[in-house]
């Protein structure tokens, strides 16, 4: 009888946990992280239009990072690095296109795509200056 018991608490905690996971809204998208610029724009196309901007600016900085890293590599390592950004490219390229996806024709898939695009370019500047900031305080070179 106490197995039961105890097996019923299980089960009951089980699908406790399961209608809060279901019922609290979804954070996962990079639209709703807490990092993200765009939080204040109240339509659809104004949060669209603050994304495709911000994504902008954060592929500016992603280009300017890249440059300065690449002044201080020596042409091997060059070449692994543009080898890697080629490919982290790629890979942004389809998960944003995979996030946007889940939106099918909806108006929120415009929008999610430019936040996952600005939050994985913003994402990988700070990966670059992680990885190659030391070697741009050797030479002097820091980010603005």
């Amino acid at each position: 009888m106490a197995h039961m018991q105890r097996h019923s608490v299980d089960f009951s905690l089980l699908l406790l946990a399961t209608c809060l996971f279901f019922s609290s809204p979804s954070m996962a998208q990079h639209m709703n992280a807490g990092d993200a610029p765009c939080r204040g724009p109240a339509s659809t196309y104004e949060q669209t239009r603050c994304f495709v901007s911000a994504s902008k600016a954060a592929d500016q900085l992603l280009n300017r990072t890249y440059s300065r890293i690449m002044e201080v590599m020596s042409p091997d390592e060059q070449n692994d690095l543009q080898r890697a950004q080629r490919l982290w490219l790629k890979f942004r390229d389809v998960n944003c296109s995979a996030e946007r996806n889940l939106y099918g024709s909806g108006t929120a898939a415009p929008m999610a795509f430019a936040a996952c695009m600005e939050a994985d370019t913003r994402q990988r500047a700070d990966e670059l200056k992680t990885m190659y900031g030391w070697r741009l305080e050797k030479f002097g070179k820091a980010i603005e």
